[in-house]
């Protein structure tokens, strides 16, 4: 075994066991940290596989940023512990049965005739990084996928802002176009008083 192939197997194995990590812990901040250790453990090992893009996109991206928004909520949200604690057991059996009909699922495809007969695509030429050689297939044989996918996201986008901003009874907020077009008289308002009357 050779040193680099010591390394691929360490980071394999420190994936897995954070991923582990990640599903049994009952703190969700514990939960997000073991996240965090996955991501950077598979970054390294795409990096060893001479996909640098994404192992920098990876660490960048996720851990960068979406892990940080992760632990930010689960701070502000103050979550409970106890009631996870107590909900765990009691939804055992039904996720030991979900991962099980996955990974069932994940085997029959990979073992499928039609998935190890499909066409390897060609190398890159050793002159071209891997970030152009991605953009080239992404933007060339991908396209059309790709955009469709940019269409999905900006729909998603649009879909949430507009959840957010509906119309909730009961709830104070401010309207600026109010605010500007008030006036003087709406604001101020001068009583005209004796010196020692009581109003």
């Amino acid at each position: 075994m050779t040193f680099e192939q010591f390394i691929f197997y360490l980071f394999s194995a420190v994936t897995l066991l954070s991923a582990v990590g990640v599903v049994t812990m009952r703190n969700p901040v514990y939960a997000a940290l073991f996240l965090i250790l996955a991501f950077f453990s598979s970054a390294a090992t795409w990096v060893l596989l001479e996909a640098e893009f994404l192992g920098v996109v990876l660490v960048l991206v996720y851990v960068g940023a979406v892990m940080v928004l992760f632990l930010f909520v689960i701070m502000m949200l103050d979550i409970k512990i106890d009631p996870l604690k107590e909900g765990f057991i009691r939804y055992l059996p039904v996720g030991l049965l979900v991962a099980v009909t996955v990974a069932a699922e994940m085997i029959l495809v990979m073992r499928s005739k039609s998935f190890s007969d499909m066409p390897i695509p060609e190398p890159a030429p050793l002159s071209a990084s891997n970030t152009e050689a991605l953009g080239e297939v992404l933007y060339t044989e991908y396209a059309y996928p790709f955009e469709i996918a940019a269409v999905i996201l900006v729909v998603a986008i649009i879909a949430a802002i507009a959840l957010t901003l509906r119309r909730r009874a009961g709830v104070k907020k401010q309207d600026p176009g109010e605010q500007v077009r008030t006036r003087r008289e709406d604001r101020v308002k001068l009583v005209n008083m004796k010196t020692g009357e009581r109003r």
